[in-house]
């Protein structure tokens, strides 16, 4: 039996499992991200009423990192339709365009961070992390986005793997665990960002 066969025989085998593995292994994962950032706000909101914090604006370029996510989150669910009609040109051009957006949502990330580096507040100096010039207000910004940053990257890693099993027809109506597991982290991704932009807009 081929190496092809064997997998659709194995897919086909935990596709009748009451939960895929894969999409198991998916929502355990954004579970401990969820707890992870579920800390991360609550030591915000305590660290913030203890004083000493900086207030000033968000970044402008947050604004079009929204609009971005929500564009590379739209593009890979048109990928996934176009994956339940069979439709390979259209599957590979929606994929491709969610890693374009995801990809300028880094990039628009990294703007609005040397745009916070930039600014002068505090004796000459922008917003730093670390240091005698930081402040828990912008040390708190840079975690909250650079660690979901990183997700990002772990999620657009996940979104070119779909990519590439879409380039070798391994994507198609028989076989859309890969898509739909990788959608539901990259979906989730988009909504955790939202979650993030709203907090920092009321709590900031």
């Amino acid at each position: 039996m081929s190496t092809l066969s064997t997998n659709m025989a194995q897919d086909q085998h935990e596709g009748n499992m009451p939960v895929h593995p894969k999409k198991f292994i998916v929502w355990l994962f954004m579970a401990s991200i969820v707890m992870m950032f579920a800390a991360l706000s609550s030591a915000y909101v305590v660290r913030k009423g203890e004083g000493n914090w900086l207030e000033f604006e968000l970044p402008t370029m947050f604004y079009f990192s929204t609009i971005l996510i929500l564009l590379s989150s739209g593009a890979f669910h048109m990928g996934y339709l176009s994956a339940k009609k069979n439709d390979r040109s259209k599957i590979i051009m929606w994929i491709s365009l969610a890693a374009v957006f995801g990809t300028g949502f880094l990039l628009s990330q990294y703007s609005a961070w040397s745009e916070l580096y930039g600014r002068k507040l505090l004796n000459g100096f922008g917003i730093v992390f670390g240091g005698s010039y930081s402040n828990p207000s912008g040390s708190f910004l840079y975690v909250l986005t650079g660690v979901h940053g990183f997700h990002i990257i772990s999620g657009l890693v996940f979104v070119l793997i779909v990519m590439f099993l879409a380039l070798k027809g391994k994507i198609h109506s028989k076989a859309l665990i890969w898509v739909e597991a990788c959608g539901t982290y990259w979906h989730f991704l988009g909504g955790l960002w939202i979650y993030l932009y709203i907090f920092l807009i009321i709590n900031h």
